[in-house]
């Protein structure tokens, strides 16, 4: 499964203790993140991290977009519900993609335990079915992510 980790700067903190208390769920699964959590969570866990750009240059879209070819299979998000950039449209946007392409998202704590702990169980093992396999090259008139 391909999980996908994101903090707003004040839940940074949250985001590598939680991390690391759930290091070993983690360890079996393939651990993206935007730039600068995802440094942060593979110094702190050791963890091998795929990191994209930093949150506010880019790197919740390219995670976005990930979503969007059904490449992610859980997405958490340790938001800071009282930061004024919560409401942004990347954000929003991140949460859309995930109710479309039925993609399990935390924006906290409580969630991102139930979530990780339902993935450890295997309630989650459906998503194995979802991610596409590209056989033959695309036409050139459709999008290819």
């Amino acid at each position: 499964m391909t999980i996908a980790i994101l903090a707003h700067d004040s839940r940074k903190e949250l985001a590598l203790q939680f991390c690391t208390a759930y290091s070993g769920i983690l360890s079996r699964n393939t651990v993206i993140a935007t730039g600068t959590t995802g440094r942060m969570l593979a110094q702190a866990t050791g963890l091998p991290v795929h990191c994209y750009l930093s949150g506010k240059l880019g790197g919740i879209q390219q995670i976005s977009a990930r979503v969007a070819c059904d490449e992610v299979d859980l997405v958490l998000f340790f938001r800071d519900p009282l930061k004024a950039e919560t409401g942004s449209s990347s954000e929003q946007n991140l949460l859309r993609l995930c109710d479309m392409h039925s993609v399990p998202i935390s924006t906290n704590i409580a969630t991102a335990e139930v979530l990780l702990r339902g993935l450890d169980q295997g309630d989650l093992d459906y998503r194995e079915g979802i991610h596409p396999d590209i056989v033959e090259p695309l036409p050139v008139h459709r999008a290819v992510c």
